[in-house]
């Protein structure tokens, strides 16, 4: 099982996205996905404090409310390892230390555990000095209220600070790193955070893995996504260079008897300091094929095929 960075916190390949929890998965069916999850050896979950405030009738923290209901269900709180984020919540928005300890707290409270895992600062916040970020997040190590930190959405340089004042103060340094990075965005992740990821020794946890769904091949025509909920974020892969990455998947799934989400998948996890890409499941129907993206070694000449096929899709998307 990879590590996350230099902590002692030990996950399988792929993290369950608990975006979707509390939103498009009500509390029962996400329940049964967690099950089904953890049942197959997952132990790795990720969310955050905002999930989903966007959704009708949501106010931020379904998600980490539903998962708190499941672990006083399952039983299964120490079985598994915990991460979720900080910044963006309505009622607790940016990095103040005062907003920080506050959001740590409420999370804690939703998620009915006494400490957080990976806590990630998840957008960073440019009105608030990074020193007092930082400071802040190490004091929920020093309480004991969160075992390890990390940091998303954050540019090269950002990110790059935030460790040279961890580490000039003693503080508590962030083990892994959060990019939106997938076969059709590569961009900025490779040539600006992979470099600083590898000599920091971050783990890399990706989001959007599998781009909004365009990554699993049901996007075919502009009639598959019209008019549904992902139609502005799929509508940017739309292009021919996007396809033929779908088609390259295709090939390759099928001569391993597998869904094309599971080789989108199993390409990033075997991209250098990759520890787990997240993908999320609205139902139990949709786990098996991520799931088996921990079993799917790919060749050498089966990641050139994509990463060749991948290279041609515009770095603007």
């Amino acid at each position: 099982m990879p590590r996350i960075g230099s902590s002692d916190l030990h996950v399988f390949p792929l993290a369950l996205g608990g975006n979707v929890f509390g939103w498009t998965a009500d509390e029962s069916t996400s329940h049964q996905v967690l099950d089904a999850y953890t049942a197959a050896g997952g132990d790795f979950i990720d969310t955050a404090d905002v999930y989903s405030a966007w959704g009708d009738g949501n106010s931020g923290g379904e998600s980490e409310t539903v998962i708190g209901s499941w672990f006083a269900a399952s039983g299964k709180r120490d079985d598994v390892t915990i991460a979720t984020k900080v910044s963006q919540h309505p009622e607790f928005p940016g990095l103040s230390a005062d907003n920080v300890a506050k959001a740590a707290r409420a999370s804690l409270q939703r998620l009915g555990t006494d400490r957080i895992d990976l806590y990630y600062a998840h957008f960073d916040d440019q009105d608030t000095p990074l020193e007092e970020t930082v400071r802040a997040f190490d004091q929920l190590v020093q309480e004991g209220l969160v075992r390890y930190t990390a940091i998303s959405n954050y540019s090269r340089e950002r990110a790059a600070e935030w460790i040279r004042i961890a580490e000039a103060n003693g503080l508590a340094r962030p083990v892994a790193i959060q990019p939106h990075y997938n076969l059709v965005t590569r961009q900025p992740y490779e040539s600006e955070i992979a470099p600083l990821a590898h000599e920091a020794g971050l783990g890399v946890v990706p989001y959007f893995s599998l781009a909004a769904g365009f990554l699993t091949g049901k996007y075919r025509t502009k009639d598959d996504f019209a008019g549904k909920d992902r139609e502005g974020q799929v509508s940017g892969y739309f292009t021919d260079a996007g396809l033929a990455v779908v088609d390259a998947l295709e090939g390759i799934a099928t001569a391993h008897d597998v869904e094309i989400a599971t080789v989108a998948l199993a390409w990033l996890q075997a991209q250098p300091d990759v520890v787990a890409p997240i993908a999320s499941a609205r139902n139990t129907e949709q786990l098996p094929a991520l799931l088996a993206s921990a079993d799917l070694e790919l060749d050498v000449e089966e990641l050139q095929t994509l990463s060749d096929a991948s290279a041609k899709v515009p770095t603007t998307v």
